[in-house]
């Protein structure tokens, strides 16, 4: 197949592109400091040259020149990265968490392009759009041979400009016409905080771009103000991380002024940089608890981290992900730019949280996790024990729990979101989050409705039959059969309950997909609240202030003489 230019113009574009920028390099002096890049560059300019003369078939620059930055990229670590310019407002939402667009994602399903949430307030909710709606047309343009990632550039724009949409309702057989018009959109970074009960806050923080250390700060002092609180729970689960100032502010709402939170090392000296708490701190004694998880990643570790340095709080959960590296982003031409790995961070007690050495890579060019014989053991403030390369270990280990086989069937063929769909259709309305459970009549509808779908699914013991059914027929082992074909039958009849054995899952479920239909990201952390295990399990340890002082090393006896 041949791949076509758009126009000859940005062929002779690419060429002068690349020759002006290796005549500025070397005319600027650079060859003579390093004369491998000059020479390099004019082999790549050569032979980019070339391959557009000689080529068999007809090349698009543009793209030729893109898989080549990512081939180049790819060899190093992942989070240095090229932005183009199509990707710039994907960019803009992950430091700003704002963009330019009408507040809805999507997904693909078959060829379907699925609305999967929407956000409230912002131009998909003032047009009346749902979750379950599929998009058909965006400006008079065909979705079905684009992709879900297509589609999002489609929506994402300029605030003020205008978007005419084509949606599919499911339950309707006209087609909704819609018109819309962007806004900034922007995602909290806290969609929810609140008392968990009489003297327990609580604070869910999704993400850290920009004011996410004065908006925890408001959180947490709203929470004091209008409470009797006695206890503190940061939520960091699922927390991908990001702007390293702003886990420096959250951290300083429990760290007194002038510590040390974080410190970046790298090969440039200026990169070199300590990073203290500027700020009064909100509340230095409140017991709290941080929990994560394997998804909290990158600013999440650091805060996390620099509380459990200076034993200021429990850490509970998960091992963190493990990413400790620091990412500058540099300007490039026509709008694009260089989001590159420039150092690495350094917590209080002098550890790292890098779990991968990229720099170091096996005969295959793998990379492996640092192993535990090359960590390196630190200590807290009151002398703890921590270890260094592998993330943030808490000090209260906990396992999110696994979905069972079922479950996870329903969810990998949308049944769960298509009864919410429908569910949402019959029932305008439903009662406030709290009181909103899924009841046996809720769930009887479910089944009635899943009754005539198809979700098939292999258990584990499904499989290991298999594998031994295999071997005995290898081997020959006739008189055996009768026993595989007894088990399987034991193994059906038991499968044939799975849907009545984890009910209160498969409705857990229910209620995390039908509850943000009507209250959206707010409603959806609320509701998951009350059977949270983590949550639980923290709240048990607030209240037992012997076993809090007890993890944390600290003289809880002489605290109570002071007070």
């Amino acid at each position: 197949m041949k791949l076509y230019f758009k126009s000859i113009r940005y062929i002779k574009t690419g060429i002068i592109t690349v020759t002006l920028i290796l005549i500025l390099l070397i005319s600027g002096g650079f060859a003579k400091k390093n004369f491998e890049i000059s020479k390099n560059l004019d082999i790549f300019s050569t032979l980019f040259k070339e391959l557009y003369i000689n080529y068999i078939d007809e090349i698009n620059p543009s793209e030729l020149i893109q898989t080549g930055i990512e081939a180049m990229l790819s060899s190093l670590d992942p989070y240095t990265d090229f932005i183009s310019e199509s990707e710039i407002e994907d960019y803009r939402f992950m430091t700003t968490g704002q963009y330019g667009g009408v507040g809805a994602l999507i997904q693909m399903r078959n060829s379907k392009k699925i609305i999967t949430e929407i956000y409230e307030d912002f131009p998909a909710h003032k047009a009346g759009l749902r979750v379950g709606d599929a998009i058909v047309e965006i400006d008079n343009k065909s979705t079905e041979k684009l992709s879900s990632q297509e589609v999002s550039e489609l929506l994402k724009g300029q605030p003020g400009t205008s978007i005419d949409m084509i949606v599919k309702r499911p339950g309707e057989s006209e087609l909704l016409e819609k018109t819309l018009e962007r806004e900034i959109i922007k995602v909290d970074n806290i969609p929810y905080y609140g008392m968990l009960n009489d003297n327990t806050g609580y604070i869910k923080l999704t993400d850290f771009t920009q004011n996410s250390g004065r908006e925890t700060r408001q959180a947490l002092n709203d929470l004091h103000e209008n409470n009797d609180m006695e206890y503190m729970i940061l939520d960091l689960r699922n927390n991908g991380g990001g702007l390293l100032n702003e886990a420096v502010n959250v951290t300083n709402l429990f760290i007194e002024r002038n510590k040390k939170v974080a410190s970046t090392e790298g090969r440039i000296e200026n990169r070199n940089q300590t990073h203290n708490t500027l700020n009064n701190p909100v509340d230095l004694d409140i017991p709290l608890v941080v929990l994560v998880n394997s998804r909290s990643a990158s600013a999440a570790e650091i805060v996390a981290g620099a509380i459990q340095d200076y034993d200021r709080g429990v850490v509970l959960g998960e091992r963190t992900f493990g990413k400790g590296l620091v990412q500058n982003v540099i300007p490039l031409s026509y709008n694009t730019k260089l989001k590159v790995t420039v150092a690495e961070y350094i917590i209080p007690s002098g550890r790292s949280i890098q779990a991968v050495d990229y720099a170091s890579r096996d005969e295959d060019g793998a990379v492996q996790r640092i192993p535990d014989s090359l960590k390196t053991q630190y200590k807290t403030k009151s002398g703890r024990l921590v270890y260094d390369g592998g993330g943030i270990e808490p000090d209260i280990k906990m396992e999110s729990p696994s979905l069972s086989n079922i479950s996870q069937a329903l969810l990998n063929n949308h049944l769960i979101f298509d009864f919410a769909t429908n569910f949402y259709l019959e029932n305008p309305e439903i009662i406030n989050t709290q009181s909103f459970q899924i009841s046996g009549e809720i769930y009887n509808e479910f089944l009635d409705f899943i009754s005539d779908k198809d979700y098939d699914y292999k258990t584990n013991s499904e499989k290991k039959l298999k594998e031994l059914k295999e071997a005995i027929e290898k081997d020959e082992y006739e008189k055996l059969k009768e026993n595989v074909s007894e088990l399987k039958n034991q193994i059906a009849e038991k499968k044939s309950k799975d849907i009545e054995i984890f009910k209160d899952e498969i409705k857990r479920l229910l209620l995390l997909e039908i509850v943000p239909r009507y209250y959206y990201q707010q409603g959806r952390v609320e509701a998951s609240l009350s059977e949270d295990k983590f949550i639980y399990k923290a709240k048990k340890v607030l209240n037992d202030k012997n076993y809090y002082h007890e993890i944390l090393a600290l003289d809880y006896s002489k605290e109570k003489e002071e007070k």
